[in-house]
């Protein structure tokens, strides 16, 4: 009965809200207590406690540095990519009315990839403006794979699942190629450019979450928004006309914002895959299949996954891991469960 109630809730609903975000909360101060550099979780505890209250710090200025300089910033930038991603997957499936979209998959992550490199090769004086080219090539790169995504798939005649997925994966490979080829331009970022493409936030800073920032408040505000048009969609095109809703411009809008979210995601940690999967899918079994409920939970959902992606990634071995290592670990199990389970009801 409980999952039954949970497929037909179509509000968010407070309980589910509060239990998010303590679960967010309790995760970003777990990974900003313990880290590679032993300062002692009960020592970070109570610097974190005295600079609430005024009171004595228990750190000198060099490992408080770390927590506030080092740690801080990549939890949070963590947190800011998971929900990008996360949520603009929940997006990108309702669009398509498909459970296996999300931006790897669809080309927007390989999009905005490509030309993020095309900057970093040949463009490497970076501006430090909040909207930089790094930005906004990412941005262009990220609608460009999602259209060419798009039209390929309606171009060959086809509607159905595998069609969508075919042409995103044809998409990606190419503009993969792409990318291969311009870093080539320049072997002396080829390393830059490998380890970025594996994704990670091992080079975070203040400055990386106040760039992508604002990027992704505003898709997530108007994925929010829009969320409840989203499950109009699902009633399909005739039945969201005869209820006042415009589906050409609503998934036009909505493709804008989500990719505007992986642009900005991809933008400062790389390419991380199959978190814009997994996260949408798990709030679907625990919180309900209203988009409603889906977008927002996403954001939360999908910013605690990636803190906790990145503790392991950073703390598992000596050597750092690419934090896309970890979520590929943990989301091509999901991946294949998500397509069995897909297989089966289309029996």
């Amino acid at each position: 009965m409980s999952s039954t109630r949970a497929r037909t809730t179509t509000r968010l609903r407070p309980r589910t809200l509060l239990i998010g975000l303590l679960v967010l909360v309790a995760v970003m101060l777990l990974a900003l207590l313990i880290g590679a550099g032993d300062l002692g979780w009960r020592r970070v505890l109570a610097e974190i406690v005295a600079q609430l209250s005024g009171g004595t710090s228990p750190l000198s200025e060099r490992e408080a540095a770390i927590v506030w300089q080092i740690r801080l910033p990549r939890v949070v930038l963590a947190g800011l990519v998971g929900a990008a991603l996360a949520s603009s997957g929940a997006a990108f499936q309702g669009v398509f009315r498909n459970p296996l979209a999300d931006p790897y998959l669809l080309g927007a992550a390989a999009g905005a990839g490509m030309a993020a490199t095309m900057v970093v090769v040949l463009a490497p004086a970076v501006s430090d403006w909040v909207i930089g080219p790094l930005q906004l090539a990412a941005f262009a790169g990220a609608l460009g794979g999602v259209g060419l995504s798009w039209m390929l798939g309606r171009s060959s005649g086809g509607t159905g699942t595998a069609t969508l997925l075919l042409a995103g994966v044809a998409v990606a490979s190419f503009l993969t190629a792409v990318q291969t080829f311009v870093q080539q331009l320049n072997t002396e970022t080829i390393r830059q450019v490998y380890t970025w493409t594996l994704g990670g936030l091992n080079i975070s800073s203040w400055h990386e979450v106040w760039l992508a920032l604002p990027y992704i408040a505003a898709s997530a505000v108007v994925l929010c928004v829009c969320a409840r048009l989203l499950d109009v969609l699902t009633l399909g095109d005739a039945e969201a006309s005869s209820l006042g809703v415009r589906p050409g411009r609503v998934r036009l809008l909505l493709l804008v914002a989500a990719s505007l979210a992986t642009a900005a995601a991809v933008s400062v940690s790389g390419l991380i895959g199959f978190v814009g999967i997994v996260v949408p899918h798990l709030v679907r079994m625990l919180a309900g299949a209203s988009y409603r409920v889906i977008i927002p939970m996403s954001l939360i959902g999908g910013a605690a996954f990636l803190v906790v992606a990145d503790h392991v990634a950073r703390t598992i071995m000596p050597g750092e891991l690419p934090l896309g290592v970890v979520t590929a670990f943990a989301g091509a199990p999901f991946f294949v469960l998500v397509l069995r389970t897909a297989k089966v009801r289309s029996l």
